[in-house]
């Protein structure tokens, strides 16, 4: 792009500062004479803004706050402004709940003096400024202010400001949505129209698939893993065609502010200064494993704002930018594995490559300009012509092209058109603003959402001929050769056979196992990890270890976590251990674990007994096992003859938000949107409803349920993204030794402990709506509530006020327990089973977890996250107390098969609590109200069922509660923390 463009697009982003509802009515220069005015004189020279510069930023800032803002009647000056420090609310987007955290943060805005305020702001800018040669970059300056202007850094982490500063409102009376959500809208709709001033901006929405097969064809962690950050690692390329050419803003949805592998970007790639970077995590991860970067954020849909002219030229640039990039993966991986092999000529396979990568990823793309909105000359607004717009939404909602649809026949719409036609002259005609084509961003992005299901559905496949042996992971393709005629015999052990497959797996077994033959895709998946880890060495000069946990590190990881530090071991069994970690090649462990303060040997000795226990034969294992309990003991100081018995079973969950789309389209009939007074501050909304009482049109706009709009989707990206890189790290790596596999948007897949497994995913789905959530010692989280979370890192001196995707939003998790040595397909298989019945049989916002006995059998228990999760937690913590004996859960269950289906709930509570009080110990009499009140909800659990499952759900709770409260996890654990 030129230089204009980029000038048009700096301008856009300093039009309102970042302050300006902490000045607005309180500074005489105004807000846009403070800190943009400086920044105009520093950053553009006399004469560089043209009128016609100036008009574009001045129209886009119309058209993104008509997008963004709901109308209401026009009123005198002084009645319509919100004084925002002295009456300060923030309104949650997607629940329309007020937010005060003011009091906690100790702060008083009204107070605050306003020159202070616009020194800090205005230092902050005037350090993000980039030049080159001495005069001001201007595209180098814009990325710079997108990427870091909402961060204000302060001198304390004391001070408010800070964490304040990222979700100031863009506008007092509506403050829904920051003034940075405004920039970035203003910023791309300005871009738009500097490149295309006849047609201006269109929508584009693109698409990128297939995404659960090619991530579920997986053998192990790494697998898994690597099928999600391959994709949005290909997420990522087509996005960058769009950043590239019109700035990362123009990407609606999602946010791409703050993820890892844009800021790598803008350091390597658009050479913003590296020291801006240098407090990122990424550059500061203290595990090269557990780096930012290797988290799969991105998703596989984008929405963005482009010049309408270039919208099919760009489309099709992504479309060729992606396949290229896959097919560059797939040369390198071929190259790597011949290179491994010692075979020179890889022709053959490079051929295969070609033809297996054809068509992949499948993308979709579909694109509408805003054009069809007739305005005529933007300088002189009238009424908008939505002809053309009805007549291109009617094949899609099966009218006739004279019909209104969808946006077009609401009556918010409705009204805010024909408010011109009223009686201006009676007391009770409210009247408007006049609607811009911003406002009808809803009909716009429906008209495309609905183009791109429809290109979806029509798919064309290009079929080639896989005659020979087929992959050993997805039995789709002919696994990759350097002989064609070796794809005609069938090779079940590598053992005896000089294939290129069986040679990497004698030499390079992490790559390909022994009897495995893998086809393009397989083996990009499988060497993915090497392959990304020396691009990072490459960008960031560290080595980076491969990104492994297996699920038997997983099994152990509590034991690993809790035993002692600096404990005395004698030279016997130190020489033993030495014996028997010889050779052991270190694995990785959850960040957790890393993070504690480990002398050295105690962290050499934590990373290699994992792959001890990994490397025992079925022979050796229990001998193993017993030299590691006997060290382990003695380390802890530990008498009891059953410590350190070591777990064998871990945890998956994969959770899942609810209704996502409808989120997204906000249907007026959904319970998921808000009425469009929800959106207006508390003065407004006042003075609005006392004219809805005079006008039965105001009242019913007012009422009606908002339509879909930019900020919407800014905010839910924005959540989506805060949830996935801070929260979902944050609960299962840093307050858990879990591990997080993929956390993109609203899917979330982990591995835990089993001891961890029922706080982690509660604490998890309570984050994901930003619900009230109780502080846990040494987490980030110091706050949780109405839907916005505050991170809180003393180390570093960083506040972050978050917001997640609000109290409406549910989620649904499937969880499964199973042995470390079961086939991870199957665990799989059995994981989004659980998902499914969570959503299906727990009709959403539920949970259902499966537990897969190594000796066969399974339990499982799918319900309502509000009905019965802390009753299974609080049964767990009983269970599992000293006081009470293992026989507890077996002899209830065993009363419960003979008593009658349509026992009363008075017969079943004593029943309970007679069984629970036989296998107790009674001393502490506050057992005994814990035993009632453990009765009475397990009681009301069979009062609230029907039929002949009355009985089932309170078995399940029993069998699951016991599973988990086993010695193996709880009474060892808890031991083992009182020695250290």
């Amino acid at each position: 792009m030129n230089e204009t463009f980029w000038i048009t697009k700096l301008l856009a982003r300093i039009h309102d500062p970042g302050e300006k509802a902490l000045v607005l009515l309180r500074d005489r220069a105004g807000h846009e004479g403070g800190t943009s005015a400086v920044l105009w004189d520093q950053l553009f020279e006399t004469g560089l803004i043209t009128p016609k510069i100036k008009n574009n930023v001045k129209h886009a800032d119309w058209w993104a706050a008509a997008a963004d803002r709901p109308q209401f009647p026009k009123e005198d000056w002084h009645k319509t402004m919100v004084r925002w420090t002295k009456w300060p609310e923030l309104i949650h987007p997607l629940s329309g709940e007020t937010f005060s955290f003011l009091d906690r943060l100790n702060t008083t805005l009204s107070t605050t003096d306003i020159e202070d305020i616009k020194k800090r702001s205005l230092l902050h800018f005037q350090r993000l400024i980039e030049r080159e040669d001495g005069k001001v970059d201007h595209r180098k300056t814009y990325l710079a202010y997108w990427r870091f202007g909402p961060s204000l850094v302060e001198e304390s982490d004391n001070e408010t400001l800070g964490v304040l500063w990222q979700q100031l409102p863009a506008d007092t009376r509506i403050p829904d949505h920051s003034i940075w959500e405004h920039l970035d809208l203003t910023s791309a709709f300005a871009g738009a129209f500097s490149q295309d001033e006849t047609n201006g901006p269109a929508l584009l929405i693109v698409a990128l698939g297939p995404i659960q097969p090619f991530i579920e064809a997986s053998r192990s962690t790494t697998d898994l893993w690597a099928g999600s950050h391959l994709l949005s690692h290909l997420a990522w390329h087509a996005m960058k065609v769009l950043c590239e050419e019109f700035g990362p803003d123009s990407i609606v949805f999602p946010r791409l502010r703050g993820i890892p592998i844009v800021d790598l970007w803008l350091q390597d790639e658009c050479h913003l200064t590296r020291e801006k970077f240098d407090k990122e995590p990424w550059r500061l991860s203290e595990s090269q494993d557990a780096n930012p970067l290797f988290s799969a954020v991105l998703p596989n849909r984008f929405v963005a704002i482009v010049p309408n002219s270039e919208s099919q030229r760009v489309a099709e640039k992504i479309v060729s930018a992606v396949r290229q990039r896959i097919l560059y993966i797939g040369n390198k991986v071929v190259d790597r594995l011949f290179d491994e092999a010692g075979i020179d000529d890889n022709k053959y396979a490079k051929k295969q490559l070609k033809e297996q990568l054809n068509g992949f990823p499948e993308i979709h793309w579909s694109t509408v300009p805003f054009s069809l909105v007739q305005i005529g000359d933007r300088s002189k607004q009238t009424q908008l012509d939505t002809s053309l717009l009805q007549q291109a939404m009617a094949p899609y909602f099966g009218v006739d092209d004279n019909e209104e649809c969808g946006f077009l026949a609401k009556k918010a719409w409705k009204i805010l058109q024909e408010s011109k036609t009223w009686d201006i002259n009676a007391e009770d005609a409210p009247k408007f603003f006049d609607p811009n084509p911003g406002v009808l961003y809803p009909a716009v992005y429906d008209l495309a959402n609905r183009s791109l299901a429809s290109a979806k559905s029509t798919r064309l496949f290009d079929q080639s001929m896989q005659n020979g042996w087929r992959c050993s992971l997805t039995g789709e393709t002919e696994w990759l050769t350097a002989d064609p005629a070796q794809l005609s015999r069938y090779y079940g052990s590598n053992q005896d056979n000089d294939t290129l497959w069986s040679r990497i797996a004698k030499k390079h077994p992490a790559w390909a196992k022994d009897g495995e033959h893998l086809g393009a895709l397989a083996a990009i998946k499988r060497l993915w990890p090497d392959i990304f880890a020396d691009e990072l060495k490459y960008s960031l000069g560290i080595s980076t270890q491969r990104f492994v946990v297996s699920t038997h590190t997983m099994a152990i990881a509590k034991y690993l976590e809790n035993w002692p530090n600096n404990g005395r071991i004698s030279d016997e069994n130190k020489k033993l251990l030495e014996e028997l970690l010889e050779e052991k090649q270190p694995v990785a462990l959850p960040r957790k674990i890393v993070l504690q303060d480990y002398n050295s040997e105690r962290l050499y000795i934590t990373k290699r007994i994992p792959a001890l226990l990994d490397d025992a034969s079925e022979d050796e294992y229990d001998d193993v096992v017993k030299k590691v309990k006997e060290i382990f003991k003695e380390i802890s100081g530990s008498t009891q003859e059953n410590d350190y018995q070591f777990e064998t079973y871990y945890a998956l969950i994969l959770m899942d938000g609810d209704r996502m789309g409808k989120i997204l389209s906000s249907d007026s009939d959904s319970n998921y949107s808000i009425q469009y007074q929800d959106s207006f501050h508390e003065q407004i909304r006042k003075m609005v409803n006392e004219k809805a009482e005079l006008n039965d049109d105001l009242r019913e706009y007012v009422n009606s349920k908002r339509a879909m709009s930019p900020g919407r989707h800014i905010a839910i990206s924005a959540a989506l993204n805060d949830f996935s890189l801070h929260v979902v790290p944050e609960i299962v790596e840093r307050e858990f030794p879990g591990r997080v596999i993929y956390a993109g948007g609203d899917d979330v897949l982990a591995m835990l402990p089993v001891a961890d497994l029922l706080p982690a995913m509660y604490r998890v789905r309570k984050a994901y709506s930003g619900t009230k959530l109780e502080p846990k010692n040494g987490s980030r989280i110091k706050n949780c509530n109405k839907g916005f979370i505050l991170l809180r890192d003393k180390k570093n001196k960083e506040n972050q006020l978050l917001r997640m995707l609000g109290t409406k939003a549910t989620a649904s998790c499937g969880a499964v327990v199973a042995h470390h040595k079961t086939p991870l397909s199957v665990v799989l298989r059995e994981l989004r089973m659980a998902e499914n019945q969570a959503k299906t049989e727990g009709n959403r916002d539920a949970y259902s977890i499966t537990i897969a006995k190594r000796s066969g059998g399974a339990l499982h228990l799918t319900d309502k996250w509000d009905s019965s999760f802390e009753l299974l937690q609080n049964l767990c913590d009983f269970f599992s107390k000293s006081e009470v004996s293992r026989r507890v859960s077996y002899d209830s269950l065993a009363w419960l098969m003979d008593i009658p289906k349509n026992a009363p709930k008075r017969m079943i509570h004593n029943l309970l609590y007679y069984k629970f009080c036989a296998h107790t110990n009674l001393k502490d009499p506050s057992i005994i109200d814990e035993i009632n009140h453990l009765a009475e909800q397990l009681a009301a659990i069979v009062d609230h069922s029907k039929g002949e499952q009355r009985l089932d759900k309170l078995k399940k709770i029993l069998s699951i509660a016991e599973f988990f409260a086993r010695e193996i996890r709880s009474t060892v654990l808890a031991e083992s923390k009182e020695a250290l």
